[in-house]
């Protein structure tokens, strides 16, 4: 199993299986790099993610919007931006790449064994394991 950094990245595949990409963690950010483009989050939302979906205790839909599209009300991607998560706001670090949380962070916690994770062309949801 690779380790997450940037000498031996996580290689994963978003929900949708339409894109695979590398993310590692380097200091306090989680990195996903694809096709050219670097998206940043906070290290921390994976598991302030993890936690509010044990919260949840359910399935809970993905909600994937880009920074400019509203997310729809109590999915990941709207967890991803509220100001009542523990970061209070954006889990994305990159002004104008900050959305997109859903299809990113969820690859991320099946890696490490803390999440379900529908996969396919409609894939929607996740919940915590």
């Amino acid at each position: 199993m690779t380790m997450g950094t940037r000498l031996d990245p996580w290689t994963l595949t978003t929900p949708a299986g339409d894109a695979t990409y590398q993310a590692f963690i380097e200091g306090d950010e989680l990195i996903c790099e694809l096709e050219g483009a670097t998206l940043s989050y906070h290290a921390r939302s994976i598991y302030d993610l993890h936690e509010w979906l044990v919260e949840q205790g359910e399935w809970v839909p993905l909600g994937a919007a880009d920074e400019h599209t509203e997310a729809p009300q109590g999915s990941v991607e709207q967890f991803g931006r509220s100001d009542g998560n523990p970061v209070g706001g954006w889990f994305g670090l990159l002004v104008g790449q900050r959305g997109q949380f859903a299809v990113y962070l969820p690859p991320v916690l099946e890696r490490l064994g803390l999440a379900d994770l529908e996969h396919g062309e409609h894939a929607a949801r996740v919940r915590a394991i």
